[in-house]
């Protein structure tokens, strides 16, 4: 038997997954544990979350596979320091940060209390951009594909597009430091005043309220020629010149500037963040999708020149671009897609992992289909004792009265908190952690923010569609199973889906199978009997924190906010 931990530390998105004989028993992101969010320390609860799981100790560990390697790109490192030499000490400064992962079997010690000498395992350092991809490649049921991953930087490296085959991954094309499309698309968020990690999908949800005012100041700051991503430097500060990304004491991050003055100079003073959001704030951000989508599949067409695939394994933060994502099929050859569901960096974690199982150890993939549900879960006894301790009335339902209860409660307005079985993995709640609603309930989308989730006016709400009814209500019939596509909506569903049709007539949906979620897709299909709308409104189940992963966070949630019903598991919770 072969045990496989996999992590991703000292970064964003800590996270921490397990592999055991080849087969995924465990992946979770260490924010949902520790409830900060994109937490960038060591993931010490996600890695005892995932022993405990697994019902093993640290001492079984045959593999530890981290997902970066400082080894590699060595040469176009060298490269750009002696074209930058003034850069040497700040980057040095960032190369000794990241000392401390040569040595995991300390750092174990350190942080979880164990004895370095009784850990057996070997370590392996992964390069990021590998890692990314093989988070998307081996979780897909294919033979061969190609792959591309995209983010600001790892390993020096900001794109590589690969030859995927069997248990082997060939990188065709690399794209490096300082061209970046990742870091283009944060540079201008952060001006706008969304300068947290993770804003951007937030600027992707403002982008359609805009005009192209600044269409060629944006051609003009990146561009794509001869298979290469260029930054226009005037407009960016030096990569190196600052720490790029600060870890604070408590794990969390704060993102230094990536604006040059001319920025200033052409735009004037940035936007603070939560000031208003002026018409330049949204022309800035659609001219930055804009170009962003123009380069995003530049990029795809170029691989597809190089691995003349029509599937396209995807991952790296930029693949989170759900909007890009609904339109590739149009504008590039590409006729099938597996984007990894935790597509930034928290799925290092499970691509260096599956990388060391697949392409090192030659293991026999898992022939199980991928399942996103591979966090935490709560036994029923748990769940009824969290009930109790926080004096809640509850009922227990048999699960046709459950469902046929709380579709009732959706279908008369009711906001329903949906807690069941194992957590998700990725940022999206995909029906066990999540929050259900009437898509076309008369003013739900406010009722929303304003009792609960508490967002920017702009960002919009997604659909979850039974999978055979959602070429009916939306443009394409391709399914995102991981919210991960944005369609638009047909003419004559937009008005019974006011709560999820965006300004631009789009929905960023997820696609349900009743194989992938049983209890979920019957939900949806009971609402559909009471309606005739095989589609709810699911946002995640929180209030400006991580999601909730365990059955006390889902129900002090409910408790602190105007949230009118809770199900967990079989039990129903209406009342305060």
């Amino acid at each position: 038997m072969s045990i496989i931990l996999g992590i991703n530390t000292f970064h964003a998105g800590a996270s921490a997954a397990l592999l055991v004989d080849g087969k995924i028993v465990y992946a979770a992101a260490e924010e949902r544990l520790n409830r900060i969010k994109y937490y960038a320390g060591f993931p010490r609860h996600a890695i005892e979350a995932c022993l405990k799981h697994a019902q093993i100790n640290f001492s079984d560990i045959d593999h530890v596979a981290v997902g970066r390697d400082s080894s590699a790109n060595r040469n176009k490192k060298v490269e750009y320091v002696i074209k930058n030499p003034l850069l040497l000490g700040n980057l040095l400064k960032i190369k000794g940060k990241r000392k401390a992962l040569d040595d995991i079997k300390s750092l174990f010690g350190q942080h979880c209390g164990v004895d370095p000498d009784s850990l057996r395992f070997q370590q392996h350092d992964i390069e990021h951009h590998l890692a990314h991809t093989a988070s998307a490649f081996f979780i897909s049921p294919w033979e061969s594909c190609a792959g591309i991953t995209i983010d600001g930087s790892g390993d020096f490296v900001t794109c590589m597009m690969s030859r995927c085959e069997g248990n082997t991954i060939t990188p065709v094309h690399r794209i490096y430091v300082p061209n970046s499309l990742g870091s283009f698309y944060t540079m201008i968020c952060q001006f706008i005043g969304y300068n947290r990690y993770g804003d951007e999908g937030k600027v992707m949800g403002l982008a359609p309220l805009g005009k192209d005012t600044y269409t060629d100041i944006f051609r003009d700051m990146i561009d794509f020629e001869k298979g290469q991503i260029k930054l226009n430097a005037k407009y960016f500060l030096p990569f190196g010149k600052n720490q790029g990304m600060k870890i604070n004491e408590d794990g969390s991050t704060t993102l230094a500037r990536h604006y040059s003055d001319l920025i200033l100079k052409t735009f004037g003073e940035p936007r603070e963040r939560g000031a208003e959001i002026t018409q330049r704030d949204m022309d800035m951000a659609f001219c930055l999708q804009q170009r962003f989508e123009e380069i995003y599949f530049d990029l795809l067409n170029h691989l597809h020149s190089l691995v003349p695939e029509d599937r396209v394994a995807m991952a790296g933060g930029c693949a989170l671009n759900s909007v890009a994502n609904g339109k590739l099929f149009a504008t590039t050859p590409f006729k099938d897609t597996c984007i990894q569901p935790a597509a930034g960096d928290e799925g290092l974690a499970l691509g260096a992992a599956l990388y060391v199982s697949r392409s090192v150890l030659n293991e026999t993939p898992d022939s199980t289909p991928f399942t996103p549900y591979l966090g935490g879960s709560n036994s029923e006894a748990e769940m009824e004792q969290a009930l109790q301790a926080a004096g809640l009335t509850y009922r227990r339902l048999e699960r046709a009265e459950l469902l046929d209860a709380t579709a009732e409660h959706i279908k008369n307005g009711k906001v329903v908190g949906w807690f069941q079985g194992r957590s998700e993995w990725g940022p999206r709640a995909l029906g066990n952690r999540s929050i259900l609603c009437h898509p076309g309930y008369p003013g739900m989308k406010d009722i929303l923010n304003a009792r609960i989730k508490h967002r920017e006016f702009f960002r919009p709400f997604a659909p979850v569609v039974l999978y055979e009814r959602q070429n009916e209500i939306f443009e394409h019939d391709f399914p995102s199973p991981y919210m991960l596509h944005v369609y638009k909506i047909r003419e004559a569903w937009r008005d019974k889906l006011e709560a999820v049709n965006h300004v631009d007539d789009t929905g960023r949906l997820q696609s349900v199978k009743r194989e992938e979620n049983a209890i979920y897709y019957d939900l949806v299909k009971t609402f559909e009997g009471k309606t005739g709308t095989p589609v709810l409104l699911n946002t995640s189940f929180n209030e400006n924190e991580p999601i909730c992963e365990r059955v006390e966070e889902a129900i002090d949630c409910f408790k602190r906010t105007k949230m009118d019903v809770i199900v967990a598991g079989p039990f129903l919770c209406d009342e305060k």
